[in-house]
């Protein structure tokens, strides 16, 4: 028991912080410690996560695409639908859990201030080969100090998206196609056979909810943010397939997780949303045979899923490389 807490610990913090403020969100207000009507401003959920507006802002987003929150008036959002009057009741940190993630969250690490913005620059560089990356200068130029700086990085190492060289200087990593079509065959390996391990484990409630994301974001795209595509990713590829059991299949795979990334921060940047949805009448083969039972065919729908993705992804990062200039920040330097 006390292993399947530290397991479900450890994946929710490699989930992007918007996408955990997001599911504590969602708890709260299915157990009720969030009532019906209560109006949520960013500013207050921010301050009890620990967290700055932009991952609660990209939370709300999240939840109104759902259906879970409704704007009001401009000045924040109010739980459930309907047309009341908001209940402007004082939140807190217990309303979120007693403890375990509602915890983990509350103290969020300094580095995360800074991680999302990072993360898409540093993805932005690697299409334009290897850069240097100044520790010091990327204190300075985000306003913190210099250990938040380098846990931001050493995230990002974690993830393969920048290194250290032989004289421990950052530095990014190249994004080719070679190393796309590595990190691709990881992928195509590994995550059906995670799946199959971690089919036993999975909590039905938690397959539903995302079955019923995938079913709006069908019916609502291509009028989507890149938050609610990236959600639907993490659902699959990284919340349902940390029940797997085998942790090495998961260390295996964080690495490869970069592929995720690439595709975030590229979609709709180097060209509009594609015509036809990308992946999400995919994922729903997938979790159709998930509930059908069919564990076998649920992995050789994600294997196949999988498999035709990689020339999506090398047609995005090739026409972002032609559209676009490396954004060279300060604290970044071309290498050769």
């Amino acid at each position: 028991m006390a292993k399947d807490r530290a397991d479900k610990t450890e994946a929710a913090e490699t989930a992007p912080l918007y996408l955990r403020i997001r599911d504590a969100l969602e708890e709260a207000i299915a157990a009720g410690r969030l009532p019906k009507g209560a109006l949520l401003l960013e500013g207050h959920v921010a301050a009890i996560f620990a967290s700055t507006r932009t991952p609660v802002r990209q939370a709300f987003a999240l939840l109104e695409a759902a259906g879970v929150l409704r704007r009001f008036e401009g000045r924040g959002f109010v739980v459930g639908p309907g047309r009341g009057e908001p209940l402007r009741i004082a939140l807190s940190a217990e309303m979120f859990g007693d403890g375990g993630a509602a915890q983990a969250l509350r103290k969020a690490p300094g580095w995360e201030t800074i991680y999302e913005g990072l993360e898409r620059e540093m993805v932005h560089l690697s299409v334009f080969g290897r850069h240097r990356i100044n520790e010091v200068e990327l204190a300075r130029a985000r306003g913190v100090g210099r250990q938040v700086a380098r846990d931001a990085l050493t995230r990002l190492e974690s993830l393969g998206i920048v290194e250290k060289d032989e004289r421990m200087r950052w530095t990014v990593v190249p994004l080719d196609e070679k190393r796309m079509r590595d990190l691709h065959d990881i992928r195509v390996a590994l995550e059906p056979v995670a799946l199959k391990q971690a089919f036993p484990f999975m909590p039905d409630g938690e397959r539903a909810a995302m079955t019923a994301r995938l079913k709006r974001a069908l019916a609502g795209y291509p009028d989507l943010s890149i938050e609610e595509m990236d959600g639907m990713e993490t659902d699959l590829h990284i919340t349902l397939l940390a029940h797997c059991p085998n942790r090495e299949i998961l260390i295996a795979l964080r690495r490869a997780r970069f592929m995720l990334n690439v595709s975030k921060h590229i979609m709709g940047v180097s060209h509009e949303m594609p015509k036809d949805e990308p992946f999400i009448a995919e994922h729903l083969t997938v979790f159709a045979a998930l509930e059908a039972g069919d564990a076998d065919g649920a992995a050789e729908a994600l294997r196949h899923h999988i498999a035709i993705s990689l020339p999506k992804v090398i047609g995005r990062v090739e026409a972002f490389r032609r559209t676009h200039k490396a954004a060279m920040p300060a604290y970044a330097g071309a290498l050769g």
